[in-house]
């Protein structure tokens, strides 16, 4: 039981890392399908060519290298041999000119001085490690190289009785310098890899594209791309196929409630027309205005009843000139106590709208603000994605916790805010926001500034 309870707070203790360590890697790898799917190639690719680097640079280079710097150090050897045992010329032309033709090292045979200075070790010291431990080995004298100073030459200095023996090697004799045709073939066989993963990706990944912009185009109510077609992979278009008969089945049964509507709307219409034509016969009375008061209040709410069903799905999208828009709106909805402000930017504002359904759901929320507001003030912002409409008024307002319930069909507020004279069926919000998500955007409400109520109206463009 005890050692249960400490796994358990051992465990405790590691989540919270583990949940940084998830949310830290999650922000790190790419969020799109393309990336990812690249990543998944890439990733074991470099892997493996890394281990394969390390292989190599760990046998392959520092064996070779081991034995060249062997190879070296032997031939500076013998020439030290030879200098000590045989006797030699004033100016030891003799064995210079050995060494430059059999071993293919300049020697010098310079008078007794200090050694230089020790230098920095290189960063990649290979060479000058594996070069020293074999001079110390062998000829066990001090000495001082130089494996940093020219490139392709290795200068190798040994402190004698009375002489420094200086040898200058190429640097290919002492050290693995191909390598880097390995690495160069490398690089480029990963290169070509790469390339040919990302253009296979790329036409991979492009069907899902087209279906996923189809998708969107047919939830704002746009038709699909003329050449959208069931394109790539099995799965893709199986995908593709499955949402082709899905966009019909929803065209068909929108196609057949918009039919059905039409002609609820029709029969009810023509019923509300007899009885206004039967009140108009009874004269100019209080008892005929009432009840033709009620009969315009029924056909009233049959229409946004009607509106609520049937949706504006139907009408096509079109460049909407949104000042023209909004100035139409204004006109319609305003009140002689009402005072509305338009706020647009300089230039032109036309964005892709269907213009009768989006005209509908602005002036669903201009006239809910007309009938509570004196003051209101319409915003209008457009940037590279989306279109933005605030509208401000300075009513009442609408309590925090009701301002998403408002949206709700049939909902209607208890307080000053819904206490309406006209005609009020609880759906007009309900309809603008439909519609504008329709659009692919939504509506907001939020506190003014100047005192009442925000709506915050977007759509991408």
């Amino acid at each position: 039981m005890v050692a249960l309870l400490n796994r358990r707070l051992r465990r405790s203790k590691w989540m919270p890392l583990t949940g940084r360590f998830r949310a830290l890697l999650a922000g790190v790898l790419p969020k799109s399908l393309y990336a990812r799917a690249l990543l998944i190639i890439i990733a074991p690719m470099v892997l493996l060519q890394s281990v394969v680097a390390f292989v190599f640079m760990e046998r392959h280079w520092q064996t070779v290298t081991r034995r060249l710097s062997d190879a070296t150090t032997r031939d500076i050897s013998f020439l030290i041999s030879v200098y000590k045992n045989y006797p030699q010329d004033e100016k030891y032309e003799k064995l210079i000119k050995m060494a430059r033709n059999d071993l293919n090292l300049a020697v010098q045979i310079l008078p007794d001085q200090n050694l230089p200075p020790v230098r920095p070790k290189p960063f990649f010291d290979l060479l000058d490690r594996t070069l020293s431990n074999k001079i110390r080995k062998q000829i066990g004298r001090p000495f001082w190289i130089d494996t940093v100073g020219r490139s392709r030459l290795v200068e190798i200095r040994i402190k004698l009785d009375k002489v420094i023996f200086r040898v200058i090697a190429r640097r290919s004799q002492t050290y693995a310098s191909n390598s880097y045709i390995f690495l160069l073939w490398m690089v480029g066989t990963s290169f070509v890899l790469i390339t040919v993963a990302i253009l296979f990706m790329r036409n991979q990944i492009k069907p899902i594209l087209r279906l996923a912009q189809a998708a969107e185009r047919f939830g704002k109510g746009l038709p699909a791309p003329a050449d959208f077609r069931p394109r790539g992979a099995r799965e893709v278009r199986q995908a593709a196929v499955s949402f082709m008969e899905m966009r019909n089945r929803i065209e068909r049964q929108m196609e057949q409630r918009t039919t059905m509507l039409a002609g609820v709307s029709h029969d009810l219409r023509t019923v509300l027309t007899r009885f206004k034509l039967q009140l108009a016969m009874f004269g100019d009375t209080s008892e005929a205005k009432e009840m033709l008061a009620d009969v315009d209040e029924m056909q009233a709410m049959l229409e946004d009843y009607m509106a609520f069903a049937k949706g504006d799905s139907s009408e096509k999208s079109s460049q909407v000139n949104i000042r023209h828009l909004l100035q139409e709106i204004r006109n319609q909805t305003g009140r002689e106590n009402t005072v509305i402000t338009l706020k647009l930017p300089g230039d032109a504002v036309v964005a892709p709208l269907r213009q009768h359904a989006f005209k509908r759901a602005v002036t669903n929320v201009v006239s809910n603000a007309v009938r509570f507001s004196q003051n209101i003030t319409i915003r209008v912002a457009k940037t590279k994605n989306w279109l933005t409409l605030r509208i401000d008024d300075d009513g009442p307002g609408i309590p925090e916790a009701e301002r998403e319930e408002v949206f709700r069909p049939f909902y209607r507020l208890d307080d000053a805010r819904g206490q309406d004279t006209g005609t009020n069926t609880g759906l007009g919000l309900s309809i603008a926001r439909d519609i504008v998500r329709s659009h692919g955007g939504d509506i907001t409400l939020k506190q003014s500034k100047m005192g009442g109520l925000q709506a915050i109206i977007r759509v991408p463009v």
